[in-house]
């Protein structure tokens, strides 16, 4: 992993590449975002791996260009990495963002530390291979637990496993199911989400070893 560096946000929007699997709310919240002017990104482009989903709706309702790389259309899982890896490279981004991506890729030496995914569960709890959307929240209420919440983390090469930016708690309720817990988590991740881009943006991210630093702001003035 190398040091975050910092984006001038005086000078340009961060480039951003969106990765999706689903139904594109994470997406639609950047957006949502962006458009009121709370997070200084232009989202140059979506890739998706599934040909029939809302998320490639919010993507060209948006206008955003949007590469769809179904991931059953290659023979092996190195195959389609190095097809989405191809796509990266040819945006060159800030910060790539996956919201809701269920496949995996090697992430790129120069993409490294600038990958970031959120979990609907605080890891390294329910975290990893097939634990994703409504599994993580069922198994959450089955283990009992009384707090849940989600984490944003930096991707590296394995599942749910990098550098962990930032986290929050929600509670779990005694008469919580799968949809009451997921809609409250899903609220504290469209806050926390894009509270930890602005930091990347910032440039006040700093991984070291497999944690992750948040360095004060800079005073007025400075960059």
């Amino acid at each position: 992993m190398i040091p975050n560096q910092p984006v001038n946000k005086h000078a340009h929007k961060a480039r951003v590449v969106v990765l999706l699997s689903g139904g594109g709310r994470t997406l639609g919240n950047l957006l949502r975002c962006r458009d009121e002017g709370t997070l200084p990104i232009d989202i140059t482009r979506v890739i998706s791996t599934r040909k029939r989903i809302r998320g490639n709706d919010v993507a060209r309702e948006a206008g955003v260009p949007l590469s769809i790389i179904p991931r059953r259309e290659f023979a092996t899982l190195d195959a389609f990495s190095d097809e989405v890896v191809g796509v990266l490279r040819a945006e060159a981004p800030d910060l790539v963002v996956m919201a809701g991506f269920l496949s995996k890729i090697t992430i790129p030496s120069e993409l490294d530390g600038r990958t970031m995914n959120i979990h609907p569960a605080l890891l390294p709890l329910f975290g990893g291979r097939g634990l994703y959307g409504d599994r993580v929240h069922a198994a959450v209420l089955s283990a009992g637990m009384k707090v849940s919440g989600s984490t944003v983390h930096f991707v590296n090469t394995e599942y749910d496993a990098g550098p962990i930016i930032a986290q929050r708690c929600v509670p779990v309720l005694d008469d919580d199911d799968v949809d009451s817990l997921a809609a409250r988590v899903f609220a504290c991740e469209c806050e926390l989400y894009p509270a930890a881009i602005r930091l990347f943006i910032e440039g006040r991210l700093r991984i070291e070893g497999n944690r992750v630093r948040v360095l004060p702001e800079n005073p007025p003035g400075e960059v």
